[in-house]
C-alpha cells in the first residue's frame, strides 16, 4: 500500500477514535439526561387510561436504561477502546435501544388519553436529546437520530388535531440535526487537526528514534572497524619492517609472511561484511532469483573448508537427504552469490568457535517444499539470550568470541540476504553442547539448476583463482589515477601471467587505445580529466577492431557507477578490492563475451568481494 494512502488510513481511524472519545464521554450525561426525564414521564404516564400497558412501558424504559449502563461501562474499559470495529457496533447498539425505548413512549402515548400530547412532546423531547448525544460521530448522528425521530413523528401525524403540533415538532427535529450537523462538522476540523498532530508528532519521534540508531550503528561501525583496522594493519607493518630488514632484524620467516596474510585477510572479509551491512541497512542491496544447483555449492564449500578442518584436528562432514540427490529436478530460486555468501559465514563460524569434534552440513527438502540446509558443530553453543544477541549487529558473544578477529555482522548480515531472497535463517543452540544454524530457501521442483560461474571445481584449495578458462598472455592496458590500486591491479594481473600498460587518466587510456593494439581494457570509474563511463564510451566509438576490444570496468562498489559503466559499452565490472580470483573471473568474462559472435548488449557482470545488480 503507498504510503500516502496508509497515511490517510491512519488520520481517519484516529478521527473516528476522537469522535468515539468524544460521544462515549458524553453517554454517562445522557444516563443523568434520561434519569433526570424519568419523573415527568412517570407524572404524565400516570394520567393514562391504561395502567398495564403504562407499567410495561415503565418497565422497559428502565431496562433500557439498565442495558445502556452496561454499555457505557464497557466502552470505558481501557481493553475495549482500541477495537474501533467494536467501539462502532456498541454505539450504534446502544443508540438503537433508545430509539426503541422513544418509540415505544409514543406508541404509549398515542394511546395514552388525555395524556397523550404531553407524553409525546416528552418523545419528541427524547429524540431531541439522542440526536445531541450522538452528534459527536456521524455514522451514530445519521443513523441513530433518524431512528429516533421516525416514532414521535409517525404517531403525531396520525391524529388531524395534532397536525400544527406535529409540523413544530418537524422543526424542532429537523433545527436539532442541523445544529447536530453543524457541531459534527466543527467537532470533525478539530478532530481531523489533533490526528494531523499525532501523526506529525509520531512521524518526529519515529524520525528521532531511526536517526539515534544510525548514529549508534555509526558509533559500532567507526569502534568496530577501528579495532580491526588497527589490529590487521599492526601484524602487516610489523611483517613489512622485518622484510625491509629495520632494527636489524633477519629476513620475516614464512610463519610471519603467512601471519601477515591472515591478518590482511581478514581485514578485507571485515571490510566487505560492513559494506555489505551498511548497504543493506540503506535498503539498496539487491538479489538475484535464478534457480541453481545448491547442493554443488554446498558441496565446494565443504571441500574447499576441510583443509582448515583438519588443521584444527576437526571432522567436517556432509550429509545430504538421499529423497533430496535422487531428484532428477528441482533447483533452489535465490542469488547464488549471496547463498554463498550465508553458507560460507556459517562454515566459517562453526570451525572458528568448535575446538573439539565435527562440524556437520545438511540438507533435506522440509515438509512444505523448501531446500533447508543445515550447519552444526560441537562447539562451546549458546544460551537463548546469547543466541538472540549474536543475529544483532556489531554484538560479538564475549564468552566464545574471545582471541577471534569479526566485526559481528556476519550473522545478522546472513539473516537479512536471506529473507530479501524469500527464506530465513534460524538457529538453535545448548551450552556446551554445540549449535545449528538452519537456512531455509524457496525450492522449484520443475527448475533446472544451472551451476554458478563463480563456484570452484572441487578441485580449487583456498586462495586459488576459480579455475576460469585456461587465456593466453593478453596485452591489458589498464587506467588509474591512484598509484596504489594501480600497483595492485598490475601485480595481480601479471601474476595471471598477462602483459601491463598503465594509463593514469580516462584520456590517457582512450589516446592509448587509439593507437596500440591491447588484448583487453581495465578501466577504472571514477578518474580525472575523463571518467571510466566516458573513457568507455570514446573507446567504443573508435574505429574499426580498436572499438570492439574487451572492456572491464573497475568501480568502488556503488551502484550507479556500475551502471554507468555497462551502460557505456563495459563487458564486465569488477569491484574494489580487487583479488587474484575476482580478476581472473572478470578477464575469463569479458574474453568470452567478445568471442560471441552475436552477443546480446552488454549486461551487469560484477565480479567481486560483493555483489550489486542493475
Amino acid at each position: 500500500m503507498p504510503p500516502e494512502i496508509e497515511t490517510t488510513d491512519a488520520l481517519d481511524r484516529s478521527v473516528a477514535r476522537q469522535a468515539l472519545d468524544t460521544q462515549t464521554s458524553l453517554l454517562p450525561h445522557a444516563l443523568a439526561a434520561f434519569a433526570v426525564s424519568l419523573p415527568f414521564y412517570v407524572w404524565a404516564g400516570s394520567y393514562a387510561p391504561n395502567a398495564v400497558w403504562m407499567t410495561g412501558a415503565f418497565a422497559i424504559f428502565a431496562a433500557a436504561w439498565g442495558v445502556f449502563y452496561i454499555i457505557v461501562n464497557w466502552l470505558k474499559q481501557p481493553q475495549n477502546a482500541a477495537n474501533l470495529r467494536d467501539r462502532s457496533r456498541m454505539h450504534i447498539l446502544a443508540g438503537l435501544l433508545w430509539s426503541v425505548a422513544v418509540g415505544q413512549i409514543a406508541a404509549f402515548a398515542d394511546g395514552a388519553g388525555p395524556a397523550r400530547t404531553p407524553l409525546l412532546l416528552i418523545s419528541v423531547a427524547a429524540a431531541v436529546m439522542v440526536i445531541f448525544f450522538t452528534s459527536p460521530w456521524l455514522p451514530s448522528l445519521l443513523i441513530v437520530g433518524g431512528a429516533t425521530a421516525a416514532g414521535p413523528l409517525y404517531f403525531l401525524h396520525g391524529s388531524d388535531e395534532d397536525m400544527t403540533l406535529a409540523n413544530t415538532a418537524w422543526g424542532a427535529i429537523a433545527l436539532a440535526l442541523a445544529l447536530a450537523l453543524i457541531v459534527n462538522r466543527l467537532l470533525r476540523r478539530q478532530f481531523t487537526l489533533a490526528a494531523e498532530r499525532e501523526h506529525l508528532v509520531s512521524e518526529r519521534a519515529s524520525q528521532t528514534d531511526q536517526a539515534q540508531r544510525l548514529a549508534q550503528s555509526k558509533s559500532d561501525l567507526l569502534a568496530t572497524l577501528s579495532h580491526e583496522i588497527r589490529n590487521g594493519l599492526t601484524g602487516v607493518a610489523h611483517v613489512l619492517s622485518a622484510a625491509a630488514g629495520r632494527n636489524g632484524r633477519a629476513a620475516p620467516s614464512r610463519e610471519q609472511l603467512l601471519a601477515a596474510l591472515d591478518a590482511a585477510n581478514d581485514l578485507l572479509a571485515v571490510l566487505n561484511t560492513t559494506l555489505d551491512s551498511e548497504t543493506a541497512e540503506a535498503g539498496r542491496l539487491d538479489v538475484e532469483r535464478e534457480p541453481f544447483d545448491a547442493l554443488a555449492l554446498l558441496g565446494d564449500l565443504v571441500i574447499l573448508n576441510r583443509p582448515n578442518a583438519a588443521a584444527k584436528g576437526l571432522e567436517l562432514s556432509l550429509h545430504i537427504d538421499p529423497e533430496l540427490s535422487a531428484l532428477q529436478r528441482g533447483a533452489a530460486v535465490a542469488d547464488a552469490h549471496r547463498v554463498r555468501q550465508i553458507l560460507a559465514n556459517l562454515l566459517g563460524n562453526a570451525l572458528k568457535f568448535t575446538v573439539r569434534g565435527r562440524v556437520e552440513a545438511r540438507a533435506e527438502l522440509t515438509a512444505d517444499g523448501r531446500l533447508a540446509i543445515e550447519i552444526a558443530d560441537t562447539g562451546p553453543g549458546l544460551a537463548r539470550e546469547e543466541l538472540e544477541q549474536a543475529f544483532e549487529p556489531f554484538n560479538r558473544i564475549a564468552r566464545t568470541s574471545a582471541g577471534t578477529s569479526g566485526a559481528g555482522l556476519g550473522l545478522s548480515l546472513s539473516r537479512r540476504l536471506a529473507r530479501l531472497m524469500g527464506g530465513e535463517l534460524a538457529a538453535h543452540s545448548a551450552v556446551g553442547v554445540g549449535s545449528c544454524f538452519r537456512l531455509e530457501l524457496p525450492f522449484d521442483d520443475m527448475a533446472l539448476a544451472e551451476r554458478s560461474p563463480s563456484q570452484p571445481s572441487e578441485a580449487s584449495a583456498p586462495g586459488q583463482a576459480a579455475a576460469p578458462e585456461a587465456l593466453q598472455a593478453l596485452r591489458v592496458l589498464i587506467a588509474e589515477d591512484d598509484a596504489l590500486n594501480a600497483a595492485m591491479l598490475r601485480a595481480v594481473i601479471e601474476q595471471l601471467g598477462h602483459q601491463v600498460v598503465h594509463a593514469v587518466d580516462g584520456r590517457r587510456a582512450v589516446d592509448l587505445a587509439g593507437v596500440c593494439e591491447f588484448d583487453l581494457l581495465m578501466i577504472d570509474g571514477r578518474m580525472p580529466n575523463l571518467d571510466g563511463p566516458a573513457a568507455i564510451a570514446a573507446i567504443r566509438a573508435l574505429d574499426g577492431a580498436r572499438a570492439a576490444v574487451p572492456i572491464v570496468a573497475v568501480i568502488g562498489g556503488d551502484a550507479d557507477e556500475a551502471r554507468e559503466c555497462v551502460a557505456s559499452g563495459a563487458d564486465a565490472v569488477l569491484r574494489k578490492p580487487v583479488s587474484v580470483n575476482a580478476v581472473a573471473r572478470a578477464i575469463a568474462e569479458a574474453v568470452a563475451a567478445e568471442r560471441e559472435d552475436d552477443r546480446p548488449p552488454a549486461r551487469l557482470r560484477l565480479t567481486g568481494p560483493s555483489r550489486t545488480h542493475s
